[in-house]
């Protein structure tokens, strides 16, 4: 076990974790961050994040995280690259947490949990058989080993739209499957894709099964209005449903909503003192780079006056 107590441990390494450890570090915390998650954030597989504000032009997923990383490092953040299987109370000092990792277990007064969220399955036959054999669920990881083919997106949110719109630069065609009757991104997202030559928009249906010999050779399609099934024939499907957070780390340890997204106040404190939460893992309306960021903000914030209070040093 580490002797060393940190000021603030965040684990996850994407903006609201960063975010988090720029004013952290500002703020003279002792502080680390675990890169705990491979890849370490959504946002490194993000083609362009076209709504930052500051980048007209849109900047790459990997660069913001770069640019964050760089300037957390400057304020003092000390980095490690591990995972956190577990976050529990001290089993000596009341107002310290454990976090437990492969390489040891860390020390700290507050826990800042940056974990995020990862893509949901899909749930259906052959999901898992073709994983790594056209079944996909990063276009700008594996869209160039599709170059020329016909390919599948399932979903029908900002992400989905976007990683179909990022594949027409490979694909010979695309065709984006959603069980509702309209496109769930929002309307500059959806109007590019309707725009696109590329790409085909079948609604009201969902995919049912995912189908093929050594690798994806088509998907079975339902018809929600008239329950109609059809085989349409690909090489590949990209997966973008949706997300589940990353909180087995705290589970049972602080209050989650009905999909598992952590309950926190404005000031991202929740249900435990001295755990805040922030980023995609939070329950909230709106999840992107810019919120995970404010959300950041105020977590390290709010951790830096509740050390003051425990070290006595509250400025009142």
């Amino acid at each position: 076990m580490e002797s060393v107590v940190y000021d603030i441990i965040i684990i996850g390494g994407g903006p609201a974790g960063l975010s988090a450890g720029i004013y952290a570090g500002r703020g003279g915390l002792k502080s680390l961050l675990f890169e705990c998650f491979d890849p370490p954030s959504q946002a490194v597989m993000v083609d362009v994040i076209e709504n930052y504000p500051g980048f007209p032009e849109g900047i790459e997923g990997f660069r913001l995280i770069e640019r964050l990383k760089h300037q957390a490092e400057n304020f003092g953040l000390e980095f490690r690259k591990a995972r956190v299987d577990r976050v529990a109370p001290d089993d000596k000092e009341e107002s310290i947490w454990q976090i437990k990792t492969g390489e040891g277990v860390y020390r700290s007064l507050t826990v800042v949990l940056a974990v995020g969220a990862r893509h949901r399955r899909l749930g259906v036959e052959g999901e898992e058989e073709f994983r790594g054999k056209g079944v996909s669920y990063c276009a700008v990881c594996d869209g160039a080993f599709f170059k020329d083919k016909d390919i599948v997106v399932a979903g029908g949110g900002n992400s989905a739209v976007s990683e179909a719109l990022y594949l027409t630069r490979f694909a010979k065609k695309v065709v984006l499957v959603h069980r509702r009757d309209r496109l769930r991104a929002v309307s500059a997202l959806a109007q590019k894709a309707k725009d696109n030559k590329k790409i085909e928009i079948i609604l009201n249906s969902v995919i049912t099964r995912i189908q093929g010999k050594d690798k994806v050779g088509g998907v079975e399609l339902r018809n929600l209005s008239g329950e109609n099934k059809s085989l349409l024939a690909c090489q590949g499907i990209f997966i973008s449903v949706g997300y589940a957070p990353n909180t087995e780390p705290v589970a049972g340890l602080v209050e989650v909503d009905g999909s598992g997204y952590v309950i926190a106040d404005e000031t991202m404190q929740t249900s435990k003192p001295g755990i805040f939460a922030c980023g995609d893992c939070r329950a909230k309306p709106l999840r992107q780079a810019i919120t995970a960021c404010g959300d950041g903000a105020v977590a390290a914030t709010s951790a830096i006056k509740y050390v003051d209070r425990i070290k006595g040093r509250a400025y009142e």
